[in-house]
């Protein structure tokens, strides 16, 4: 049975495909288009899991969609009020779904809706290898639902509580985001990062906006914050409350900043961890399973790990809106067969992969620029080496690309974790972004509880643990001491992990810095054109692309040319499409 999941026309479209239980591929549609969030429906990355499986549409046995429109619909209309703006209801239909699924997919089999949480529940549950766990979904907003309890068995998936719109930690947290100047459902994790640098003395401020109740409740005091109806998410009580105008997205960041940053981390952290106890004690369960956008929050899932009452923790890996699509489909495979699926999601390289023949030709159309090692495979990683230990930045382009927010050893940015000068070179010159934010190391598993505070495997880099590391780390250690590594291991990605291995051995440091493949406000790479695109423009002084090797000062003067020549650059497509109407400074809930 072939079932496609989708999540879409909200923000980071994605497709999956079950097969028979089995979760096949798995794209974001962003990767395609190079639209950063691109919340249209996901055509590319349908494409994409059909040609992958050898699949046409005929062959679709149902297509699952990872929200109910109706319901959200209720809760949009009720958010604006009994005398809508015409203007700002026109993108609102609770058919559209279906519609564009009909006519843009050419899919006309069975279309089943789940609930949002519902999808968040499942996409942990039932990817998570385990028969029973206690389950947490946070977001900001599904339909109506802000937060769930639940507990899976099996096939069965009992979410027995929940917070309901407007009361959310999420929106709670975006809220803050914005006010300290950085766009929400996109930079909340810069706030995670700031908070490092800051002390929660705003905390008893902050926890007026929030009141924690019985059982897994807790209520927003809606005084401070204006996005149910207004244009933006907070109110200018809350710039009272704080004592200081909001921060301006091109101001500096000052100590203040730092420390509303902290203590919003603070609360949320502390609330977080309440609840877990509560869903503990209502469950029992040894096991917890986390997705929704919070859950992408690493300081919070590492306290939650080390001082939360359960045994074990999986986080769904593409915790946000993309990984719904895993849920849809995983519930459609359920309610069709009466069985769970038969996956447990140990990695998540589900993306394009790229035959050698094609990628030679591209490589030839760049002229003698790459170095050809096929076949050659311990001379590439020791060349590699020797760019690491002499300082290069260099690109890393290998095999099927990863589902998620997060480069895991596939379209990664690779450097020298014990470089004093490499975080701020790759923050200024590479990322183009704040000097402020950390970057992740990948850890040979068998030596990561030498350097980390982290007796378990973390495949998908989403929890942070404190640095204990007899190596000086500066390039991957936070001002607070802490780091968010990636375990990797050879069965997984053996290239990537023979690379941490030909590192180790010349050098005694099993791990290296590890970011993804893209600049600032653009998606990770998705193909080898893109990666040639981002390796010049970002001023890379090395890309390993699959089997060859290209060194910045090689490249020829007109390589911008002979790439677009190829037909893969970028296309440049109108703001709009991509855009709420409202604006990037307001959730498009309302």
């Amino acid at each position: 049975m072939n079932i496609v999941g989708i999540s879409a026309l909200y923000h980071e479209s994605a497709c999956c495909l079950l097969q028979d239980g089995r979760l096949s591929a798995a794209a974001m549609e962003e990767r395609f288009t190079r639209i950063k969030h691109d919340p249209r429906l996901p055509v590319h990355a349908f494409r994409y899991c059909l040609a992958a499986a050898g699949l046409t549409i005929a062959d679709v046995d149902c297509i699952a969609w990872y929200e109910l429109p109706q319901k959200k619909l209720a809760r949009q209309l009720w958010s604006v009020g009994s005398q809508p703006d015409a203007a700002e209801t026109a993108h609102r239909n609770a058919a559209l779904p279906e519609m564009l699924i009909r006519e843009r997919l050419g899919h006309t089999g069975p279309l089943l809706f789940f609930d949002h949480h519902r999808s968040h529940a499942a996409s942990a549950f039932f990817y998570s290898g385990w028969d029973r766990a206690a389950v947490l979904t946070v977001d900001g907003v599904g339909e109506w639902a802000t937060t769930t309890y639940g507990r899976g068995l099996d096939a069965a998936l009992d979410l027995f509580e929940e917070v309901r719109f407007p009361h959310s930690l999420g929106l709670l947290y975006a809220a803050l985001t914005a006010y300290l100047g950085f766009r929400i459902n996109s930079d909340e994790y810069k706030v995670m990062g700031l908070a490092a640098y800051g002390e929660p003395r705003f905390a008893d401020r902050i926890w007026r906006l929030i009141s924690d109740r019985p059982g897994g409740q807790f209520e927003l005091d809606m005084r401070y914050f204006d996005f149910v109806a207004g244009k933006s998410m907070f109110s200018p009580v809350l710039a009272d409350l704080l004592g200081q105008p909001p921060r301006q997205p091109h101001d500096s960041i000052e100590s203040f900043h730092q420390d509303v940053a902290a203590s919003v981390q603070h609360v949320l952290e502390a609330l977080l961890l309440r609840k877990v106890r509560y869903l503990h004690q209502r469950t029992g369960e040894r096991r917890l399973c986390m997705a929704g956008g919070v859950a992408l929050n690493s300081v919070a899932n590492g306290r939650i790990r080390r001082e939360g009452p359960f045994d074990d923790l999986f986080i769904q890996p593409a915790a946000g809106d993309a990984g719904g699509c895993l849920g849809a489909a995983a519930l459609a495979h359920v309610q069709l067969t009466g069985r769970r699926p038969d996956t447990s999601l140990t990695h998540v390289l589900l993306g394009p992969q790229f035959e050698p023949d094609g990628v030679a030709r591209l490589v030839q159309a760049t002229g003698p620029a790459a170095q050809d090692f096929r076949g050659r495979e311990n001379a590439l990683l020791e060349d590699v080496v020797d760019r690491l230990v002499a300082g290069q930045v260099v690109g890393w382009f290998q095999g099927r690309m990863e589902f998620g927010p997060r480069a895991l050893g596939a379209r990664s940015i690779l450097a020298d974790p014990t470089d004093p000068m490499a975080r701020e070179r790759i923050n200024r010159l590479v990322k183009q972004r704040e000097l402020f934010r950390p970057f992740a190391p990948s850890v040979l598993t068998d030596h990561a509880a030498a350097h980390f505070d982290l007796p378990h495997t973390s495949p998908f880099m989403l929890e942070t643990c404190a640095v204990r590391s007899p190596l000086a780390l500066p390039a991957i250690t936070h001002v607070d001491g802490s780091a968010r590594p990636q375990t990797v291991d050879a069965a997984t990605t053996p290239r990537f992990a023979a690379l941490l291995r030909a590192f180790y051995r010349r050098t005694g440091c099993p791990m290296l810095l590890n970011t993804s493949f893209n600049q600032a406000g653009e998606p990770i790479v998705c193909t080898p054109a893109d990666a040639l695109f981002c390796f010049v423009n970002a001023g890379l002084d090395a890309l390993v692309l699959e089997d060859w090797l290209f060194d910045r000062v090689a490249m020829p003067d007109n390589w911008s040319e002979l790439v677009a020549a190829w037909g893969s650059e970028p296309p440049v497509l109108a703001d709009a499409a991509s855009r709420s109407p409202l604006g990037e400074n307001l959730y498009t809930f309302v």
